[in-house]
């Protein structure tokens, strides 16, 4: 009782039908992926009745549904009745065979949830039926996680035949999971509800926008419906409306970008990136974001299009820091580092010539290092959270930082915000990354970087600065390790009372105050006096 295929839906079916072995089908919703899915499970099975198949979805519930659908389409399609299942053979909507499947362990359609024990299962094909949705994608411990479940995969495919993994759903967040497939050597299609233009085309899909989509682009199409005849563009502006345009954006444009723009407020665009005098700095920096200014030699983990500046130009003289500070935070149990950052305030900039992480917590060589890092930046005062062990890291830090490098020490005690520890120190980088005002060392990035290749592949990344000042939310848990960012927000904290700070009167002061030298000392100099010789009196006179 349904309609003719569309277009879309028949080039959908061609992909799995003829696709790769690894592949991921990526259609706005209401497409009827799941649908055309099925109809492709009960063709491999019409073709091959030997065949075993396994659906995961991200809930137990969903993969049944798929699995009864796809038993009905057998049992309701006259051309399929030799593979209803016999009499002894399994039968439910969690596990069944078909009619000509010879005896074996695994059943023809078996349905399981993505937590679910997917060890001792074996198939032909797998598919994940929109195993990705907020509940398990929400935080970067959760999306660890569905990494890891996924990866289990491969130890159900059969070793040998023609085995088949197949990824049906829309994007949660730019971190998703699709995104990743793809650099395991999975093939991804992407089917959005409408036609971007060339230039859209290739930004946010890269190269894995379908080639019915591209071949339909045209100065006419560009905004139009792909999709016409079920969601014409009345109805997908209805939808806009209802889902909001970062929703709109991740369930119909398959662009999670749009979403994270707001979900992740802080920004690596919006950072200073120049060279550090331990020293001295200028009295004023200009911040211009253009291609000019960009870093192209420097490693950026952050999001695509997320790139380094370098400062427009530089305003005033080069003068000496107000002042200089370590912020350390300790090191927690188990994987957690001990995170540092050095910054120096000047007129409202916050300079960060060093900022990092240092495996281990307690141990005389990480408290060595940290003193040597206060030593060389001759900062004033060292900073340390105090909110773990008991003022046990400040205790055992002062001898040692006394024999290096003598200097003030304090401890920091945050208090608990409503939000937790993410909206704390996003409400500390916010309004200094907005502005502008935090400037960073090449050297900082580069650093960064280097440091994090000790760890494996799969976990490197959360240890990066600036992966997790890209990545952190209001969400409690959005970062697996958050201690060298913690650090920063801990220095920038430091100098927010002086951050109110302007620029411009400051060099204005700085000038009159070189200008009242400058007539002292010309008037000493007419009245014929040595340096240091005081005024004769009027009395004298």
């Amino acid at each position: 009782m349904l309609p003719d295929p569309t277009p879309i839906q028949y080039d959908i079916a061609d992909f799995m039908q003829n696709g790769p072995k690894r592949s991921v089908v990526e259609a706005f919703r209401g497409i009827g992926k799941s649908w055309i899915c099925s109809a492709f499970v009960v063709h491999q099975l019409y073709l091959d009745p030997s065949k075993n198949i396994l659906v995961v979805s991200a809930s137990k519930t969903r993969s049944d549904d798929f699995s009864t659908f796809t038993l009905r389409l057998i049992n309701e399609i006259p051309m399929l009745q030799h593979l209803r299942p016999k009499a002894d053979q399994r039968f439910s909507k969690i596990a069944f065979d078909v009619g000509l499947a010879p005896p074996a362990h695994a059943p023809s359609v078996k349905s399981l949830g993505i937590t679910s024990m997917l060890t001792g299962s074996r198939a032909d094909i797998i598919v994940a039926d929109d195993i990705e949705v907020p509940n398990n994608s929400m935080t970067q411990g959760m999306r660890d996680k569905l990494d890891e479940q996924v990866k289990e995969f491969d130890a159900i495919l059969k070793p040998q035949g023609d085995v088949r993994v197949i990824f049906l759903g829309t994007p949660q967040c730019e971190d998703t999971i699709y995104s990743k497939l793809q650099k395991r050597g999975y093939t991804a299609r992407i089917w959005p509800s409408q036609y971007p233009s060339h230039e859209k085309a290739h930004q946010l899909y890269d190269n894995s926008l379908a080639p019915f989509i591209v071949e339909g682009i045209t100065d006419k199409t560009i905004g139009n419906s792909t999709e016409p005849t079920r969601f014409p563009s009345s109805d997908l502006e209805e939808r806009r409306l209802s889902y909001g345009n970062s929703g709109y954006a991740l369930q119909f444009l398959l662009n999670p970008r749009l979403s994270d723009a707001d979900r992740y407020p802080l920004k690596i665009n919006d950072l200073i990136v120049t060279n550090i005098d331990s020293e001295l700095a200028p009295q004023k920096l200009i911040y211009a974001q253009t291609p000019d200014n960009e870093y192209r030699d420097l490693p950026c983990v952050g999001f695509n299009g997320d790139r380094f500046y370098r400062p427009e130009s530089r305003v005033g003289d080069m003068i000496p820091y107000t002042g200089s500070v370590l912020a350390i935070d300790p090191s927690g149990r188990g994987r957690d580092e001990t995170g540092y950052a050095v910054c120096k305030m000047l007129n409202g900039f916050i300079y960060t010539p060093e900022c990092g992480g240092i495996k281990g917590g307690y141990e005389k060589p990480t408290l060595i290092e940290l003193a040597n890092i206060a030593k060389r930046n001759q900062v004033n005062k060292v900073i340390i959270e105090a909110n773990m062990g008991d003022g046990m890291f400040t205790e055992l830090l002062k001898p040692i930082l006394n024999s290096i490098y003598p200097c003030g020490i304090e401890e920091v005690r945050h208090t608990r915000a409503s939000g937790g520890k993410e909206q704390r120190v996003i409400d500390t980088l916010e309004p200094v990354l907005a502005q502008h005002k935090l400037v960073i060392d090449p050297q900082v990035i580069k650093h960064d970087y280097n440091t994090i290749q000790a760890y494996p592949v799969e976990q490197k990344a959360s240890y990066s600065l600036f992966y997790q000042l890209s990545r952190i939310t209001k969400d409690r848990g959005s970062l697996v390790h958050d201690d060298r960012l913690e650090a920063l927000a801990m220095g920038v904290n430091y100098w927010v009372q002086a951050m109110a700070q302007d620029p411009e009167k400051k060099m204005q002061a700085h000038k009159k105050k070189l200008l009242d030298r400058e007539l002292k000392d010309f008037i000493r100099m007419a009245q014929g006096r040595k340096k240091g010789q005081r005024k004769a009196s009027w009395i004298t006179l």
